[in-house]
């Protein structure tokens, strides 16, 4: 009986993932093939930063830390997109793709700029060109794939303006995600003050508890993923209206958190993977530590906190005024809760948002989206289920990292305009069982995640030699 169970445990986890197996020359199956490697044969884009690998005849390699090529990086320096002062508006974007990972107000955002030579050279016609390769599980080395091509949204956004010009309409502001946001948080403050005022349920009953994590863990995933949507400015034209609306919402979460996340997150998409600049990823000692089934069982309930503090271990950013505005006015909207509703109500929001990040559907995507499963070595990932809808389609990820200035009511419509660069992608279908197979699963892990060399750590090897 315990076999039969893990059997179908075995079935249900892999399905979980949609692999076209047609592309890579085989049966359409649920599980990787077993020849050593299987790739199909395409080109594969340049690394345009010079991130080359010190041996030609490799592309990525699976060890603790990376090798350093010891060419000259012509890369420049970056600042925080948080940063209001000038240094950042006298570097001029070179392509239109740069604005759609600036903090810029989106009326600055090209939408008409004539094609870059760099989009005028790409060759790929269809997504082919960024198929993921596929490795047989128990060949896998159970570390961080260091990667030395580049990141793959930068050349796949440039194919599809190539090919599909029209998707620059797709970019712009969404009117509609200052209802939504603001709708989710008059939800909760009532939510909360209602529990607190009008009902005796202790803050750690099961009534409580399971209010806190149905309804609350539900909204504040949305709010989360609100000022996601706000931090790439997607809700109103300015900088300033974006920056204070995400502050107004973060009162659901009952923890300053929206200006810390928007410098983090807009490296994030710049420096995808980079290692001491990429927050998202884990570091060495959480992928050691939390390798077996209990350590991951212990991320996944636990999330949240990693995400939280892992920034500030990995990379402090420099405090503004924002952060500053940020925090009194959570200190504020928190101490009027406490004194006009009480206690209850604060412990309800403060529930809300560790369910959020904590073992609930909605908080998979945190996984899904950019760990590595069942050998398929791909660094993004989609999914198009219906748990978007309460997620602001962030499970769009693939599309969303390509065109991060296309905001989430039309990022289906981006799928639809260029089905040939998406729908042969591998892909998520079950949110919930991705986090199942993280944690029960032996192909996924803190480990499987793509690295690649930080740019200004090789800058300084190179200057050494």
């Amino acid at each position: 009986m315990l076999s039969s169970l893990t059997s179908r445990a075995g079935r249900a986890m892999n399905s979980t993932i949609q692999v076209d197996w047609s592309l890579y020359g085989g049966a359409e199956t649920t599980s990787p093939p077993s020849s050593s490697s299987n790739k199909p044969d395409r080109t594969r884009p340049a690394l345009r930063s010079d991130l080359s690998s010190a041996s030609s005849s490799s592309r990525n390699s699976r060890s603790s830390s990376p090798n350093f090529s010891h060419q000259s990086d012509s890369s420049t320096s970056f600042t925080s997109d948080d940063d209001d002062g000038d240094a950042r508006q006298t570097k001029k974007a070179t392509s239109s793709d740069q604005d759609e990972l600036d903090d810029a107000p989106l009326s600055q955002v090209s939408r008409s700029a004539p094609l870059t030579d760099a989009v005028r050279s790409a060759t790929a016609v269809d997504g082919k060109a960024w198929l993921p390769t596929i490795v047989p599980v128990d060949t896998q080395s159970q570390d961080f794939l260091w990667m030395h091509t580049e990141e793959p949204h930068r050349s796949r956004r440039m194919a599809i303006l190539k090919a599909h010009p029209e998707v620059k309409r797709l970019m712009g502001y969404e009117p509609l995600t200052k209802y939504v946001s603001l709708a989710v948080l008059v939800l909760q403050l009532s939510l909360a003050v209602y529990l607190s005022k009008y009902t005796s349920l202790h803050p750690f009953s099961w009534q409580f508890l399971l209010l806190a994590y149905a309804i609350g863990g539900t909204a504040n995933q949305n709010t989360f993923l609100a000022i996601h949507e706000i931090t790439h400015n997607l809700a109103f034209r300015g900088l300033r209206a974006n920056r204070a609306w995400a502050i107004l919402v973060n009162a659901a979460i009952g923890v300053p958190y929206a200006m810390a996340f928007k410098p983090y997150h807009l490296e994030h998409h710049k420096y995808l993977g980079e290692d001491g600049t990429d927050t998202d990823l884990p570091t060495k000692f959480e992928s050691v530590v939390l390798r077996n089934v209990l350590g991951k069982a212990f991320f996944a309930t636990f999330q949240i906190f990693f995400y939280a503090l892992r920034p500030g271990f990995v990379r402090a950013q420099r405090p503004t005024i924002w952060h500053a505005l940020n925090i009194a006015f959570i200190a504020l909207s928190n101490f009027l809760l406490v004194k006009f509703a009480g206690w209850t109500a604060l412990v309800y929001l403060l529930e809300s948002s560790f369910f959020a990040g904590s073992l609930h559907p909605c908080a998979a995507h945190f996984i899904a989206e950019h760990y590595m499963f069942a050998g398929i070595q791909q660094e993004t990932w989609s999914y198009y289920g219906p748990l978007n809808v309460l997620a602001y389609n962030v499970g769009y990820h693939n599309e969303h990292h390509d065109f991060p200035s296309v905001p989430w009511t039309r990022l289906p419509e981006l799928r639809r305009i260029a089905p040939e660069f998406y729908d042969v992608l591998p892909r998520h279908t079950s949110w919930p069982m991705v986090t199942v197979r993280f944690v029960l699963g032996g192909d996924s892990g803190l480990w499987a995640r793509v690295k690649r060399v930080n740019r200004d750590a090789k800058r300084a090897e190179a200057k050494g030699k």
